[in-house]
């Protein structure tokens, strides 16, 4: 029996970390990031979500989300997966599934958190030593937030379009929250600390039911 889909607040952000079984990679090269790119675009469009922030890492994914239906969500990653997947397992010559168990989440209930998330979000490659700033990174919304770079699945939260009275001041003062300095300071660290303790007692809260993700840590 299929399980029932989880709803989410229609209007609040959701923050969503999906990863690999056994945290194996779920993107073996480029074009594999690019087709997940392409699915969680007509995804998007097609469940009415907007995407405000997001990261591809090799073994999972973090998305920052905003539902305009309840069970959209769900429905989007349950997309992804019929559509991802099985793209995947043909080019790479594997069978099975890819992802562990269903998606964490944790919503966003809070304006004060929706930048920290995004910035938690999009910081996840420098602190896994990939590179030394997330603009050195492609496969993030990064380069959209603090550059105004093309992107078209980016879709700014009204917080994002709060931080200053033009598109060009809100990329300023958001790219101003990237510096070596801003990025020591405690408080981002306690942020950090805070949205990984959310995801933490999301999945321990699911841990015993349909929900589960086969007990596997949802922060990096």
């Amino acid at each position: 029996m299929a399980r029932p889909r989880r709803n989410y607040p229609a209007g609040v952000p959701v923050h969503v970390v999906h990863r690999g079984i056994d945290r194996n990679d779920v993107f073996f090269d480029d074009r594999d990031r690019v087709a997940f790119l392409r699915a969680l675009a007509d995804g998007l469009e097609r469940y009415a979500v907007r995407l405000h922030a997001y990261v591809l890492m090799d073994n999972h994914i973090h998305l920052l989300l905003t539902p305009d239906r309840p069970q959209a969500v769900s429905s989007l990653m349950c997309y992804l997966g019929g559509r991802y997947v099985p793209q995947l397992n043909r080019r790479a010559g594997r069978t099975g599934n890819l992802w562990a168990g269903r998606h964490f989440s944790a919503p966003i209930q809070e304006d004060r958190y929706l930048i920290a998330c995004m910035r938690y979000i999009e910081m996840n490659p420098v602190r896994a030593s990939i590179v030394r700033h997330a603009g050195a990174y492609r496969w993030s919304s990064f380069r959209a937030n603090a550059f105004g770079m093309p992107d078209r699945i980016v879709d700014p939260h009204a917080v994002y379009l709060a931080l200053g009275p033009d598109r060009d001041a809100c990329r300023r003062a958001y790219e101003s929250r990237f510096t070596a300095c801003a990025v020591a300071s405690p408080s981002i660290a306690q942020e950090a600390s805070e949205l990984r303790a959310q995801l933490r007692r999301r999945g321990r809260a699911r841990s015993s039911g349909a929900a589960s993700s086969g007990g596997q840590d949802p922060t990096p």
